[in-house]
């Protein structure tokens, strides 16, 4: 940082030239043939990614026609729906779909292509490109008003010490993200090898093996029709969908109260049980009131006489199903659950994993709820510090 207020004393200590991007930059004209696109430089809006993430693979690869041509150094802009920021600086030669933009510098000598992309990766330029953007359910970006957009150019030494500074921080970022990340990943790899290792230890202890039919029968709630539910309402019902997430359907206390009386229901600690969707993802009832869609989510119900709730909990996160002969399996019907085997250790055994599967649980959420927040602070950290460097005060003319 230093470098580079002795940098602007020195080049620029009256202020710089303010300029419409028209002036500094055009749009590509040139054309690609398809015969020389593939997955890796093919850029349509797809692959483009969101907040500034750069670009990954095409799923789709042009077998006919020509594509606007990007070259190393040129910034593309994806131009449908500008609030999704999708934005990247080109490391190689390839074609663009006309729903990207491809802009090119028209003098190096003046400006950095490096500096264009991080002028343009402020969340200032978005605002801009939505606020003149055409269209409400889509809107794309208006290419002519793109071009007025103002930026600061600051002598070419000054832009590169700016795209040094602004590359070893956005290089510090990435390897910190990449670090929490691994984090995490190393901790549930952890956690499930202990969680494993926990279940299979129990052989040899006196233990016995039993079919989870045998611990109580395979239970549902009443079947809701759709009649019944409301996009708000007093009682949440949960579907496959929204299952352990948030509600979007409800239904009525009255029509709560009478099927909880008169059919099926859980009981508070009893452990549903996905048989569709994301199969057997498991959810404690914890007693509040709310309803649960039939045959899709289900429970055993347990009176806790051989098998605690929570063990069995922790035991369904083992994934115990029998696959199908595709390797998969797509539904879990009753008979599924029933006839899947349980090792039961004694129940003093049971609370001992129970405790220790705890407390690995409750890490592993402190390090999932927290790994965002720190990313999120570290994007905030960046994103002033890139806003402070580019800002520059106007000469005066």
């Amino acid at each position: 940082m230093h470098k580079l207020y002795k940098l602007s004393d020195a080049l620029c200590p009256d202020g710089v030239s303010i300029k419409k991007l028209e002036d500094l930059a055009h749009f590509s004209t040139d054309r690609i043939h398809w015969t020389k696109l593939s997955a890796d430089n093919y850029i349509g809006v797809d692959n483009l990614l969101p907040n500034k993430s750069g670009k990954t693979s095409s799923n789709f690869i042009p077998t006919s026609g020509s594509y606007t041509k990007y070259m190393i150094g040129d910034v593309l802009i994806g131009n449908i729906r500008p609030y999704l920021k999708k934005i990247w600086l080109s490391t190689e030669i390839g074609g663009a779909s006309g729903d990207v933009l491809v802009l090119q510098v028209n003098s190096k000598q003046e400006l950095s292509p490096a500096f264009l992309y991080y002028i343009l990766s402020s969340n200032k330029f978005f605002q801009f490109n939505m606020q003149h953007s055409k269209g409400a359910k889509m809107p794309r970006g208006d290419r002519k008003k793109i071009m007025q957009y103002l930026l600061p150019v600051p002598p070419l030494p000054i832009q590169n010490e700016i795209v040094r500074i602004l590359d070893t921080f956005t290089e510090l970022t990435a390897e910190l993200t990449a670090e929490l990340t691994a984090e995490l990943t190393a901790r549930k790899k952890q956690y499930e090898y202990y969680r494993e290792t926990l279940f299979l230890s129990n052989q040899g202890l006196q233990n016995i093996k039993i079919r989870l039919g045998d611990i109580g029968p395979v239970s549902m709630c009443k079947r809701i029709m759709k009649e019944e539910t409301s996009s708000t309402g007093e009682i949440p019902f949960f579907k496959i969908g929204t299952f352990g997430n948030t509600p979007d359907a409800f239904i009525s206390e009255e029509t709560y109260k009478k099927y909880k009386a008169k059919y099926s229901f859980p009981k508070k600690g009893d452990v549903l049980l996905s048989a569709a969707g994301t199969i057997g993802r498991a959810v404690i009832y914890e007693g509040q009131p709310s309803y649960y869609q039939d045959s899709n989510i289900v429970w055993i119900d347990n009176d806790e006489e051989q098998v605690l709730n929570r063990y069995l909990y922790y035991f369904y996160q083992l994934k115990p199903w029998k696959e199908s002969k595709g390797g998969t399996i797509s539904r879990l019907y009753n008979e599924d659950i029933r006839r899947t085997i349980i090792i039961v250790p004694p129940k003093k055994r049971q609370e001992q994993i129970i405790a220790i599967l705890d407390r690995f649980d409750a890490l592993c959420n402190d390090l999932i709820s927290g790994l965002p927040a720190e990313i999120e602070a570290r994007k905030k950290q960046y994103e002033y510090y890139r806003d402070k460097l580019l800002t520059f005060k106007e000469l005066k003319q």
